[in-house]
């Protein structure tokens, strides 16, 4: 019997912090360090909701280039620190994926490096893996496996193709054919409802909250931090932490692997 599953792409499968980081280096002088010691993320967006704009419109700005920054990042950098308060930032989609330390970053910056991918041409193939070769891996693995796979994501737009040909042209690169991609609106407790989903993996604590809350599958978290600093609502409810891509497929895997097939249990249910 097949296992019917999402993976959640930025942060899980694919590495957007890095790209976001050579962006941010272009255009401020340096990208903004980890916003936490231990490198995991503080609350997403809709915790941040209720608690106020912290960290975002009143944040102090990104300091300027250091020394040795080439000459070309100095204005832009300049210009962008003293630009007057202003109401752009990021859209819902983009603050959605956007890795926690960008959040940092005044709004002002985060609309001009959101602006950049935007104008990327198919900026959505461009990403490394979160681990060289976990593609290829987990695609081996739902072969032998036959696990229902799908991908899913928030991705905003840039230009070039759509979202969601990017991202499937993207994991046909690293090794998955026929990718199933869905570019979702709403929460991925809806979704994993919707689709009678039975693991999602995502890398935002909120995210897996929404599945146990609103689906009866169960969630996993990709998490780099301690495991010390998971959020406790999210222990109570049984969101599973992990450290890493590789290590959830290595929990999948030696699960299901311990899991007698259905015809087998019959058997030894009859004593046969």
């Amino acid at each position: 019997m097949s296992i019917r599953m999402a993976f959640d792409c930025d942060g899980v499968i694919a590495d957007l912090d890095s790209a976001l980081a050579d962006i941010a280096t272009r255009l401020f002088g340096e990208a903004p360090e980890p916003t936490r010691a231990d490198g995991a993320p503080p609350a997403g967006p809709k915790a941040r909701a209720t608690s106020g704009t912290e960290g975002t419109q009143d944040a102090e700005p990104l300091a300027g280039p250091k020394t040795g920054a080439t000459s070309a990042a100095t204005p832009i950098a300049t210009a962008t620190a003293a630009a007057p308060a202003t109401d752009d930032g990021p859209t819902a989609e983009e603050e959605e994926v956007e890795p926690p330390r960008y959040r940092t970053l005044t709004r002002r910056q985060q609309h001009d490096l959101w602006e950049a991918v935007r104008n990327t041409e198919n900026f959505w193939e461009s990403l490394n893996e979160t681990e060289p070769g976990v593609i290829a891996r987990l695609a081996q693995i739902a072969k032998e496996r036959r696990w229902e796979v799908i991908f899913i994501t928030e991705r905003p737009s840039s230009a070039g193709d759509i979202t969601q040909l990017q991202t499937q042209r993207w994991l046909i690169k690293h090794g998955y054919d026929l990718p199933n991609v869905y570019v979702i609106k709403g929460t991925r407790g809806k979704v994993a409802d919707a689709l009678s989903l039975e693991i999602v993996v995502d890398d935002r604590p909120e995210n897996c909250l929404d599945v146990k809350l609103e689906s009866r599958a169960r969630a996993i978290l990709i998490w780099g931090g301690d495991v010390a600093t998971i959020p406790p609502n999210a222990r109570r409810l049984g969101i599973e932490p992990v450290p890493g891509m590789g290590a959830c497929l290595d929990l999948l895997t030696s699960e299901t692997a311990s899991q007698p097939g259905l015809l087998k249990r019959i058997k030894q249910f009859i004593g046969a």
